[in-house]
């Protein structure tokens, strides 16, 4: 069976990869998870300048998933490029996608063209995490305005030669503007979807359980709603789609490339089964067998809908 997918200039030996903010830096699970059945791994967000994040608590398990609020810690450009990259290339032959976010349109071209001008070659793309606070704007969310998101885009395409990809957010009324913005901005790929927003209370405190008041729900619970964007989105474009949301078995990923993802990331399972990545990737494959594709890639958008 042919595995490999090609996600925006992004060759991948398989349709498997790991979700920002999962996965660490890339060989925190090595021991743990089987890398020839990943096809990239997206290391955790990286600004300009080390970030501390929230306080804690800052995560909490609730039915059908997690809700956190970490707040997007890390080590900055500086320290990823001088100890990550160089770490991560000599243990594991997996792409890496370097997720990047920034407090404004120049912070994110900066990160950009930082990792494009010192990776070495080391990275293979870049993904945009625009659900983050402009604070030219007032703290109004990157991702929430299309004008705004189209400007961002534009701003670190300008500054990379890197295969681009742009995280989106799914509280939005309709994803196809976005989408759109996008497209015209120049990314080359779409990561759908970000975490939704949630809060959880203790009742009998009467006080929230995460120190941040609200935090982001990932895994199962949000599996549904993230099929419907993808499905939405790439009805609305050419861009491949890396599609992310609840993905706990191979019928979750198959489920997201029926909608017509090029490709999968697995995040919250993770967690509690570092295993997956090999379950999804096989799994997979036996689907393709079974249905008699003659690639993996032919999966994307064969959604009987009449």
């Amino acid at each position: 069976m042919d595995t490999k997918v090609s996600l925006g200039g992004l060759e991948m030996a398989t349709p498997v990869a790991t979700a920002s903010g999962t996965f660490g830096y890339g060989t925190e699970y090595i021991g743990a998870v089987d890398y020839s059945k990943l096809g990239a791994v997206t290391a955790k967000g990286i600004r300009m300048e080390p970030w501390p994040g929230n306080p804690m608590p800052r995560h909490a398990e609730v039915p059908g998933g997690l809700v956190n609020a970490i707040g997007l810690q890390g080590s900055g450009v500086e320290s990823f490029l001088k100890y990550t990259v160089p770490w991560y290339a000599q243990n594991v032959s997996v792409p890496m996608i370097a997720n990047i976010w920034g407090g404004t349109v120049e912070e994110y071209a900066a990160v950009a063209a930082r990792i494009t001008e010192g990776c070495g070659g080391k990275v293979a793309a870049l993904e945009m995490n625009v659900s983050c606070p402009n604070v030219k704007a007032g703290g109004h969310t990157f991702g929430q305005d299309p004008a705004i998101l189209r400007e961002v885009v534009a701003a670190v395409r300008a500054a990379t030669s890197l295969p681009l990809f742009v995280k989106l957010a799914p509280n939005v009324p309709s994803i196809v503007p976005y989408v759109k913005a996008c497209e015209e901005a120049g990314a080359d790929a779409l990561s759908i979807t970000n975490t939704f927003p949630a809060m959880v209370i203790d009742v009998e405190r009467r006080r929230p359980v995460i120190a941040n008041v609200t935090g982001g729900l990932s895994g199962r619970g949000i599996h549904p709603a993230a099929v419907k964007l993808v499905y939405d989105a790439h009805r609305a474009t050419k861009l491949p789609i890396l599609a992310m949301g609840g993905v706990y078995t191979a019928n979750d990923a198959i489920e997201f490339m029926l909608a017509g993802a090029s490709a999968v990331a697995v995040g919250t399972a993770l967690f509690s089964n570092p295993g997956v990545v090999a379950e999804v990737c096989d799994g997979i494959v036996d689907y393709c067998r079974r249905h008699s594709f003659p690639s993996v890639s032919a999966l994307t958008g064969a959604l009987a809908v009449e």
